[in-house]
């Protein structure tokens, strides 16, 4: 099994280009080692953000193998579907609603998704106890959303929702099981665990060691947060590299339309597609002027 935290900027080196992993490719190592295997060891040459390597058709060929995407709704989760069937997989899209503000739009945008790349499967699961457990402004209307700030604290902010990634996963890889996959992917990024803690790679290194303890001997699964040391503008390069449809994503904390504008992750969003020159093609209520 193969730990996969950054799918980080590469060119190709001619004479190791085959050390660059496939799905279904598993090295001859016990999983203990496996779990202590980093992914920068097997990285090659650091470069533009740009990938080089050639898209996969999924459907080419009948033994590709399987990956549950945790599809959100948003540019990060939808940008990881398309990069999962640039690698090759057969998706199983993974949507939880847990009671978030914007959780109707978000459920649109994943069925979305699931059109678009044609997954296998596409699974809605509503996971309340989230909301119940609360201390999260996603999920408390007494608490409000913050409006973005220009330099953030080093803090963690009040959208975290406690230990959310661990409850997602973990029916991720559930669900991974079930179906005989291989990887289960995640759209955590860089600016993500500069606040929350379960966005970290240290994190999914841990995840991956439960997960590697907790399956049946015949399992054998990877944790992929292929984006975990990129940043938001890295990801949607990526994506208009990939034709994510992006006017088919939701990024707003506050409303299911239009978008406010206003919240971080409408600022992370608007700010990643003006420094790549793209127009985010979906509505705000307010477009910074920088944006427009």
């Amino acid at each position: 099994m193969r730990l996969h935290l950054p799918l980080e900027r590469f060119e190709y080196v001619d004479a190791i280009e085959n050390a660059w992993p496939t799905p279904g490719d598993t090295p001859d190592l016990s999983k203990d080692d496996r779990v202590r295997r980093t992914s920068r060891s097997r990285r090659l040459r650091h470069a533009h953000p740009t990938m080089t390597e050639t898209s996969t058709d999924s459907k080419s060929t009948e033994s590709s193998p399987g990956a549950v995407v945790l599809a959100s709704g948003g540019m990060d989760s939808a940008t990881a579907a398309y990069e999962a069937r640039n690698r090759g997989y057969d998706l199983y899209l993974l949507h939880t609603s847990y009671g978030q503000r914007t959780e109707d739009r978000e459920l649109e945008c994943a069925k979305s998704l699931a059109e678009s790349i044609d997954a296998e499967a596409f699974l809605a699961v509503e996971t309340s106890h989230l909301e119940r457990i609360g201390a999260s402004s996603l999920t408390d209307d007494e608490m409000d959303v913050d409006d973005a700030v220009e330099t953030p604290d080093d803090g963690i902010p009040d959208t975290y929702v406690p230990f959310r990634n661990a409850n997602l996963l973990s029916m991720a890889v559930s669900y991974a099981e079930a179906n005989d996959c291989e990887a289960v992917f995640i759209g955590a990024h860089s600016e993500d665990f500069s606040g929350y803690p379960d966005c970290r790679p240290a994190f999914f290194e841990a995840f991956q060691s439960v997960v590697d303890r907790g399956m049946k001997p015949e399992t054998d699964i990877t944790v992929e947060a292929p984006f975990v040391e990129w940043s938001k503008t890295d990801i949607a390069a990526r994506g208009v590299e990939l034709d994510v449809p992006y006017d088919h994503t939701w990024s707003c904390y506050r409303e299911n339309a239009p978008a406010c504008g206003t919240c971080d992750a409408c600022k992370f969003r608007l700010e990643a597609f003006q420094r790549i020159g793209v127009r985010d093609p979906i509505e705000y209520e307010q477009r910074p002027e920088y944006a427009d």
